[in-house]
């Protein structure tokens, strides 16, 4: 009974973690204004994410966040110019493919590959920032490099994704509470799988 209680404390405390940090990404983004709050909020809590995962959980939730906000405001902000020029490029893309013509054809090749890869890069981007001190260029390399070599990861990203963007179509109210976390979670836990895998292969 005991051992019940204690796992279903456990079960409770990650709950309210995970919900907790989603409510904290989103009043952080609107502090920042939206567009210059999202990016250092999504870092602070993919940082955050980072730590669990790592089995560094002790910290105090607020503060931490605090600290990772501010500390990658800057360049958070510039890996987020190159995210909102590529979302912009995406969506003039698919303008033009379901606007301006009335079918698909060879031609939409390679605007459907672009948007593809780019799609499946943004996946990795936040990841790649939070695991590797490097600059703001190095890491989109880095990322489109990691995206190409570990298409199983990605692929289980998508699914992943999926079923979440599916519960969270159903349970609405859900995403409000972990939609950004349970997101983030997702995709930092399989990235870290792909970054073990790389360093080992490299240490070989």
């Amino acid at each position: 009974m005991n051992r019940l209680s204690s796992s279903l404390y456990q079960l409770f405390e990650w709950i309210t973690r995970f919900a907790y940090l989603n409510v904290l990404w989103i009043l952080f983004t609107i502090a920042g204004g939206f567009i210059f709050g999202f990016f250092p909020s999504t870092i602070a809590m993919f940082t955050i994410i980072r730590d669990w995962l790592k089995g560094e959980s002790g910290s105090a939730l607020f503060p931490s966040f605090w600290t990772y906000f501010r500390r990658e405001f800057w360049k958070s902000n510039r890996l987020g110019v190159f995210v909102t020029v590529l979302s912009i490029i995406i969506v003039i893309d698919f303008w033009y493919m379901h606007i301006l013509t009335t079918s698909l054809t060879w031609t939409h090749i390679p605007l459907l590959v672009f948007i593809l890869f780019s799609l499946l890069l943004l996946f990795y981007l936040f990841p790649t920032f939070v695991h590797y001190d490097s600059g703001v260029r190095t890491i989109i390399r880095n990322a489109f490099l990691i995206m190409l070599i570990h298409p199983l990861h990605t692929l289980l990203i998508l699914i992943c994704l999926a079923s979440l963007t599916m519960i969270m179509y159903v349970l609405p109210s859900l995403a409000f509470l972990f939609g950004g976390s349970s997101y983030a979670f997702i995709t930092m836990w399989l990235s870290l799988h792909a970054f073990t895998s790389m360093r080992k292969k490299s240490t070989t």
